[in-house]
């Protein structure tokens, strides 16, 4: 069975959470969402990278969901969302490069 890319779990809970909670008004189902994918994450890194590396990815990835609420204030919600997995996701390929 191919193994899921950690940046596309980090991602998609990133989009999924915001995408789950917008379209269903309800916010804790997002944040489930968030929390799952990032618990994966955060599995994941530590074992590709070690712990040093999967706490800061798991800071970063917590640091973007807080951080895109005021970019969306600026550039709108679903580009903020995206910026900031993309920031998420670009970062996770490069600590987890063999």
């Amino acid at each position: 069975m191919a193994k899921i890319p950690t940046a596309a779990v980090a991602a998609a809970g990133l989009i999924g959470g915001y995408g789950t909670a917008r379209w269903s008004g309800r916010r804790e189902l997002g944040g489930v969402v968030l929390a799952a994918a990032g618990a994966a994450s955060a599995y994941q890194w530590q074992r590709q990278a070690g712990t040093g590396t999967a706490a800061a990815l798991t800071g970063l990835y917590v640091a973007a969901f807080g951080g895109s609420h005021p970019l969306s204030k600026k550039i709108g919600a679903w580009p903020s969302v995206l910026a900031v997995t993309g920031v998420v996701a670009a970062a996770s390929v490069v600590a987890t490069r063999r």
